[in-house]
């Protein structure tokens, strides 16, 4: 019987490890090997480790989890399931494990527009993010996708980076009077042509070539097309969601299932490394907190 696994070895998870190790708690961490950010060189905006290869960090948290005596195993897990004030998980090979608290830091996954060449500037010059890689795209040329009225937000917002900011609505014709009005003023171009395919070496884009043949110099596309979870376990352990699609939590990360706690990208919270690891370190102080509770005697 652990005191705890925890499903997600990213930053979240091995942070909230490390504070349940150092609470002398047993404990497990199950990685299934696919990162949200396992396409690019550089992870930003995270004090001390600003443009660390996310690799490397990953790979630094481990070996700082050694002394704590923490296992690890690189595996998925296939199921959960809660009963009795226990949790039982099984791996994809079959072995079943029993733990007092779970926690779930299984992340998101982004949904890609589908263009051609798509995944080969992923992460190098498309992102989603521009609080993780706006300043090195900054004074670019820069495309903001969103089809129909999707990327006015995004494109509005990129002009804190870069002065020439081009909104491609992918053949889609949907916006507004008012959202070219908004745009025109805040300096946003509008290209209404179905892309047809990204140009450009070394995963650094140079091109967008739009229908009809013509090539438009951009330097960097950034999108947001929403997110999914990457495990179907919080859904298969009855967690509520928000309209977003992401696992409510409370305060210090509970669910609202009892023992459950998420941390990291598949909860409601702000989506960067440095947020899902200090999730992590809350969740592992309630965790411990809470198996504290239900350890400690009292008077009769």
């Amino acid at each position: 019987m652990y005191d705890v696994i925890v499903i997600g070895g990213g930053p979240a998870g091995l942070n909230a490890a490390m504070i349940l190790g150092r609470s002398r708690r047993k404990v497990i961490v199950f990685d299934g090997g696919q990162p949200r950010n396992r396409w690019s060189d550089n992870m930003n905006g995270f004090l001390t480790s600003d443009g660390m290869n996310p690799r490397d960090f990953i790979k630094k948290g481990r070996a700082e989890l050694q002394k704590y005596s923490i296992e690890m195993k690189d595996i998925e897990i296939s199921s959960a399931t809660y009963s009795k004030g226990q949790f039982v998980v099984n791996d994809a090979e079959g072995t079943v494990y029993h733990t007092r608290k779970l926690l779930l830091a299984t992340g998101l996954k982004d949904n890609w527009p589908q263009l051609e060449r798509f995944e080969e500037f992923y992460g190098k010059s498309i992102h989603h993010c521009p609080y993780c890689d706006g300043w090195e795209s900054r004074d670019k040329a820069i495309a903001v996708y969103g089809k129909g009225r999707s990327g006015i937000g995004q494109a509005l917002a990129m002009k804190n980076w870069s002065a020439d900011v081009t909104l491609y609505t992918d053949g889609t014709d949907k916006l507004r009077r008012s959202d070219l009005e908004l745009l025109e003023l805040n300096g946003v171009k509008v290209a209404r042509e179905k892309i047809t395919q990204l140009e450009g070496e070394d995963g650094m884009l140079r091109h967008i070539v739009v229908q009809g043949g013509e090539k438009r110099a951009q330097q960097a596309l950034f999108f947001s097309e929403g997110t999914k979870q990457q495990s179907a376990l919080g859904k298969m352990l009855g967690c509520e969601f928000t309209n977003k699609g992401v696992i409510k939590t409370r305060r210090l990360q509970q669910s609202n299932i009892p023992g459950l706690y998420v941390a990291g990208d598949a909860a409601r919270d702000m989506q960067m490394v440095i947020v899902a690891a200090a999730e992590g370190a809350k969740a592992g102080v309630a965790i411990n907190m809470d198996l504290q509770k239900e350890d400690r005697k009292t008077v009769a």
